[in-house]
């Protein structure tokens, strides 16, 4: 079988993660080769990049922000995610340029087309045969992070960012719509869970 590479989104609080540990141990049981992986992080580079990012003792301004996650998402690619894809794995990563698209530009203010721009340089155009968006109401998803443990440097902003950020993926959602599979996050964790391993599996079985 082709490698697959699959992004999951969504803010925090949305059960992206929850879901991604599940995905990974069901489709290992279903005899499909599969590594999960994370962004900003997933090589020994990318991880000590994230360090940096979600330091709340490093006062970063939002252009320097999105080239360290450019830089990171770049040796990410290079030394894990297309290795694995050419190995026949499917590659399940947890956050992608959606996520910069959102984040920098929704959240912070940045041109959008830059932000396209520059993750398009540092991809080489990589797009994901499939994301699933956990779409979850930003009111919902703070309550379910609260008391999660220490906050990082994105934990830190206010509830006028985090809208921002999901209008940013709400509009990708539409933008996409042939890639991005949007999940009501607001129902319990079960529904959810069921929700989106049929959407998964479809793409698997179909190719959509």
């Amino acid at each position: 079988m082709k490698g697959k590479f699959i992004t999951v989104e969504g803010t925090d609080g949305s059960g992206k993660t929850t879901f991604i540990n599940f995905a990974s141990e069901y489709l290992k049981s279903k005899g499909y080769k599969v590594i999960t992986t994370r962004e900003p992080g997933g090589t020994e580079f990318s991880e000590k990049v994230r360090e940096l990012l979600f330091d709340t003792s490093n006062n970063i301004d939002a252009k320097t922000e999105s080239l360290l996650f450019c830089a990171s998402r770049r040796d990410h690619i290079m030394k894990k995610i297309i290795p694995y894809v050419k190995e026949g794995y499917i590659v399940i990563c947890d956050r992608f340029v959606d996520s910069s698209i959102a984040y920098q530009s929704y959240g912070r203010s940045l041109k959008k087309q830059d932000i396209i721009d520059i993750n398009s340089y540092a991809t080489d155009g990589l797009t994901p045969d499939l994301t699933l968006y956990f779409s979850v109401d930003v009111s919902v998803g703070l309550a379910r992070t609260k008391g999660r443990g220490e906050n990082n440097r994105m934990d830190l902003e206010g509830l006028t960012f985090y809208k921002n950020v999901k209008k940013g993926y709400d509009d990708l959602s539409k933008e996409y719509s042939e890639r991005i599979k949007v999940i009501d996050a607001n129902k319990p964790y079960k529904d959810v869970e069921k929700e989106g391993l049929n959407i998964l599996e479809g793409f698997l079985s179909n190719g959509f």
